[in-house]
């Protein structure tokens, strides 16, 4: 399933007050993996940027002055999302200053049954603690040494970590590997080895070249799974 994890920048924090985006962030995942695919912009907001808000994201005026102002990065953004779901942390906030972008150009909203909000779900599954998405990364061990200030695509990475988490992620992986180690067992005695192997379809050129390959591959997802039946194994031992 594709879906987009969002975040956004701004100048304050109401939209009718004449604030505005400075800062977008959405990233592509599916099935909850990153697929590699984002977007990322920097806005223009056509106005001063307030000393608190500055102390947030760092954006100053002048830096965002060099930028696109939204009406002319509006139709990239509209094509990346598409119709895909979109996750957001504290959803309300992030859609009320877009809503309020594209009503400035007469375009229509994002609709609210397409918005996933993770601070609802944080809430849910951990009522009455901390839920903000600071809070949530320590309490799922997610690093967070990469975030002096805050940045939409930063936050929107941090973000589809946090998803995964709430979507039971590990716990996901877990269970997949007891279904799998169950069948197994449970097959054991049907198994039978053929009296001579079947020669390898692979040449040793194709073999090697598939080596180095995979070493150039960055963080394949099996690790997580290694890395993980290597800490059981040490426990266990």
């Amino acid at each position: 399933m594709r879906e987009i994890v969002l975040d956004t920048e701004t100048t304050g924090l109401d939209p009718s007050s004449g604030h505005r985006v400075v800062e977008i962030g959405a990233v592509e995942i599916s099935n909850l993996i990153p697929t590699g695919r984002y977007f990322h912009c920097y806005v223009d907001p056509e106005r001063d940027m307030p000393e608190e808000a500055f102390r947030v994201h760092g954006l100053s005026r002048e830096f965002l002055a060099q930028h696109k102002v939204f009406k002319e990065i509006a139709g990239a953004f509209l094509d990346f999302i598409e119709d895909a779901p979109l996750v957001i942390h504290n959803a309300e906030f992030d859609t009320r200053f877009l809503n309020a972008e594209f009503a400035l150009m007469n375009l229509p909203p994002l609709g609210g049954a397409r918005i996933v909000d993770t601070l609802a779900m944080a809430r849910r599954r951990h009522p009455g603690g901390p839920n903000s998405l600071d809070a949530l990364c320590q309490r799922y061990a997610i690093d967070l040494s990469r975030r002096d200030k805050h940045g939409a695509l930063l936050d929107a990475n941090l973000l589809a970590e946090v998803y995964a988490e709430l979507c039971g992620g590990r716990q996901a992986a877990l269970s997949l590997r007891t279904v799998h180690a169950v069948r197994i067992a449970a097959s054991g005695d049907l198994l039978t080895r053929r009296a001579k192997p079947l020669p390898p379809r692979l040449s040793a050129a194709e073999e090697a070249a598939h080596v180095i390959f995979v070493a150039t591959m960055k963080s394949p997802i099996w690790d997580r799974y290694l890395a993980t039946d290597e800490a059981e194994a040490s426990v266990a031992g």
